[in-house]
């Protein structure tokens, strides 16, 4: 059930251009998972289902930037970062709408579990070689999120370039082909980063900034909306609506009232 406020502001969808949506972890059930960058399986299917009964269109990283201006109004490039083995829930689910996503895999743990710390995870491995090679049969993306899922901006140049060269060349290992998006780890990232991942043979990298997606004009510094655990299909909406993570009615409501303030005092009096 979609509240009336969210299917009044869904007119506007897709008006500033394609989105990138970021996803994590999927988990068993409909509850509201404890971490927040989890969200449940049963909310992940309500949220596909709104997106394919509204005609989104759900390309790969990869493939919306190949034909940026070709794509419809509404554009969702659908993205995972990290690789949880309980993402092949979420791919099933893809497939059987139709639809493809993008995963950001951490190639140092590839079916194992994660080596990187991170309170309130769920517990559990990555995806493996024979599962990655199979879901990039079935049409879904894969590319890096580097080696040991580090801050890129605390590295100096010789570790940026290990961590980005070595992780590419072990997931195209994998999948015995070529990979060419990158996701930076935490959206930690500035000008040398970017450099370093043009340099180690990504075509595109993504950020945890938010906006629209291609709102910066260049392919190494792409946009993205987080879901969290608490995302329903309303608040998903009003993500897609106004480009923000902060889409609570009070911050909509602040947001409409500092416009209309704005509003009054370039007004002639």
């Amino acid at each position: 059930m979609i509240d009336p406020l969210s299917r009044f502001f869904e007119r506007a969808a897709g008006m500033h251009g394609p989105v990138m949506l970021m996803y994590h972890s999927v988990t068993d059930g409909g509850g509201t998972p404890e971490w927040p960058w989890a969200v449940s399986r049963r909310r992940f299917r309500g949220q596909l289902d709104y997106l394919a009964n509204e005609g989104w269109a759900t390309p790969t990283m990869s493939e919306l930037l190949a034909a940026p201006t070709s794509w419809p109004q509404r554009t969702a490039a659908i993205t995972f970062d990290d690789g949880y083995a309980n993402n092949l829930a979420a791919c099933a689910e893809l497939e059987k709408r139709g639809m493809c996503a993008t995963w950001f895999i951490v190639s140092g743990s590839i079916g194992q579990a994660p080596s990187w710390p991170a309170t309130g995870r769920p517990e559990g491995r990555l995806l493996n070689a024979v599962e990655l090679r199979e879901m990039r049969s079935a049409g879904m993306e894969i590319g890096s999120h580097t080696v040991n899922h580090v801050r890129l901006t605390e590295l100096d140049e010789d570790r940026q370039r290990f961590e980005l060269e070595c992780s590419r060349r072990q997931i195209e290992d994998v999948l015995g082909g070529t990979v060419r998006s990158f996701a930076y780890p935490y959206g930690a990232w500035d000008d040398a980063c970017v450099t370093e991942v043009r340099e180690a043979g990504y075509q595109s990298a993504c950020t945890t900034r938010t906006g629209w997606a291609l709102r910066d004009g260049n392919p190494f510094l792409l946009r993205r909306l987080t879901v969290f655990n608490t995302d329903t299909v309303g608040s998903l909406i009003r993500k897609l609506c106004f480009g923000s993570n902060d889409v609570s009615w009070t911050s909509l409501t602040n947001q409409t009232l500092r416009s209309a303030l704005a509003w009054l005092r370039r007004s002639p009096r």
